[in-house]
């Protein structure tokens, strides 16, 4: 009897494993189901990106109408751009070259002419090439001296803002015993006409040729006058 009561209760417990069991396999296989993952219709790098084009341009860098600009420069401006070049240039009448020569007149000098200092070969020739630094000279080569002149000392990395570049060399004008003289503004260029505007100074024509004008003029009783 003892015996019989031991495996109805084995039993018992097998039955309640194998029950348990089924429950979390039933369990499972419905989750599976119920939150499956659905893939996207289309994967992500197949999917095209449009490219949007654009129209805008750096606009060049070029001299600007130095009789215009140099009127309206803020000197007092460039006298404080002219701060990052004193670590390397003395601008005093007389002063000593330092790491570069001394800037004192140097617009309308020639350069690699200034005495005592030991100028680059580039510099060199390139002063008998150009004659003197004018004001468009000087504008392009502080924009970056290395790149602009191949072979120069200069490592100065450049003014890179064009208003900080003129309102230098307005100062720069100042500092000689003999500034250079400011040139006339250009003349402002006519734009060119339009379409329509061509078209209204066409004279019309009918394709018959010209013909003389009748003079229409009348007396009071309508008849033509002669």
């Amino acid at each position: 009897m003892a015996q019989q009561t031991d495996d109805l209760r084995g039993n018992k417990i097998f039955a309640a494993i194998l029950a348990s069991f089924s429950v979390l396999v039933v369990s499972g296989v419905a989750s599976g189901m119920i939150f499956a993952p659905q893939p996207p219709k289309v994967m992500g790098d197949k999917i095209a990106i449009q490219e949007v084009a654009t129209t805008e341009t750096e606009a060049p860098d070029v001299p600007p109408d130095w009789g215009t600009v140099l009127k309206t420069a803020d000197v007092a401006a460039g006298a404080t751009v002219s701060q990052k070049c004193q670590s390397c240039h003395n601008f005093a009448n007389g002063g000593p070259n330092q790491t570069g020569p001394n800037l004192w007149g140097v617009i309308g000098r020639k350069p690699g002419t200034h005495a005592g200092f030991s100028y680059s070969s580039a510099m060199v020739d390139f002063g008998n090439k150009i004659g003197v630094w004018d004001y468009n000279h000087i504008y392009e080569f502080i924009h970056g001296p290395q790149a602009y002149l191949s072979g120069t000392k200069m490592g100065f990395v450049g003014l890179k803002q064009p208003q900080d570049r003129i309102n230098l060399i307005a100062w720069l004008r100042q500092q000689s015993s003999n500034p250079v003289a400011i040139p006339a503004p250009s003349a402002p260029t006519a734009p060119a006409p339009t379409a329509a505007a061509a078209v209204a100074s066409t004279p019309a024509n009918d394709g018959a040729g010209s013909k003389p004008a009748v003079d229409q003029t009348k007396t009071a009783t309508g008849n033509v006058a002669n």
